[in-house]
């Protein structure tokens, strides 16, 4: 009997994440998967079409641009987000007083992303903008970083490093405190340098760290909206319309729910399959220490 109390007090404490999950999470997902099958304006009757919604996007323009506009954001977010935030996690794994510099570091993570957006529009300003202030000081013109098609994804990949970098570090850093002090001393009695002991002990021990950031990044580079939506409204000429603003244009601007809802389907399915190409490759390259 006290068995059977345990276990039900057990499912008590679970069912408020379970209740959340399915309501705001499952539910939504197998909802958005039936209206991708329909003709639907979010008010009148639904009406059954079958796979034409899907038809419709790959053969829509805009799907194709919100898609190459995805693909070049991602290139240019996820290599130096990783690289510069595993850089910073090194320089502060052995400094004093890191505890403040991860806070500082982290801040921007917890801001919300239309002030983060607003400050940046300000930054980035193409006339008065501090960057361009501080470019014209070294004798380089800036551009129009959100009015010109050229730099507005650049623009905004600029942001998002800066925005993310503070969460990648925190957690590199928890990863580089899980590696034994000893290998880096086997290494030194063996004459390693600096360099040496990161690529060859730091690197591979950090590599399921490393990897998680990794899916982690593609998750959130595919799902990126935010920056676009509050800085340049999917512009100039949509040279920043990414896929999350192409599902939310058709869903609440155009009101063919469907289409959106098959947008968001397809848009799943490719996440879903980057996921898994990158856990295919990981057996190549990420080492489980002891």
């Amino acid at each position: 009997m006290h068995k059977r109390q345990r276990t039900l007090a057990g499912y008590l404490f679970i069912t408020p994440q379970l209740i959340g999950l399915l309501a705001f999470s499952l539910f939504p997902v197998a909802y958005a998967l039936v209206l991708s099958f329909m003709k639907w304006d979010g008010f009148g009757a639904k009406t059954f079409v079958g796979f034409a919604n899907f038809s419709k996007q790959f053969h829509n323009p805009d799907f194709w641009m919100a898609m190459k506009n995805t693909v070049y954001y991602m290139i240019l977010v996820i290599p130096v987000g990783i690289v510069i935030s595993l850089l910073l996690a090194v320089a502060l794994n052995n400094v004093k007083g890191k505890e403040i510099y991860r806070v500082f570091y982290f801040m921007p993570v917890v801001t919300s992303s239309v002030s983060i957006g607003v400050i940046w529009m300000w930054i980035l300003n193409g006339d008065f903008g501090i960057l361009n202030l501080l470019l014209s000081h070294i004798g380089i013109e800036g551009p129009k970083w959100l009015t010109d098609t050229n730099w507005v994804i650049p623009a905004i990949a600029i942001l998002s490093i800066w925005w993310g970098l503070g969460n990648n570090m925190v957690i590199f850093l928890a990863g580089l405190q899980g590696i034994s002090r000893s290998y880096y001393e086997a290494a030194e009695i063996d004459g390693a340098n600096t360099f040496q002991k990161f690529w060859h002990i730091t690197l591979p021990l950090l590599s399921p760290t490393t990897f998680f950031i990794a899916i982690m990044a593609i998750i959130g580079s595919f799902q990126v909206f935010d920056q676009a939506f509050v800085m340049t409204n999917g512009g100039p000429a949509k040279a920043s319309y990414t896929l999350v603003y192409h599902i939310y244009q058709q869903g609440f601007i155009d009101f063919k729910m469907g289409e959106s809802s098959a947008t968001a389907m397809i848009l799943f399915v490719i996440i879903l399959f980057f996921t898994l190409i990158q856990f295919k490759m990981s057996k190549r390259w990420v080492h489980y220490g002891e």
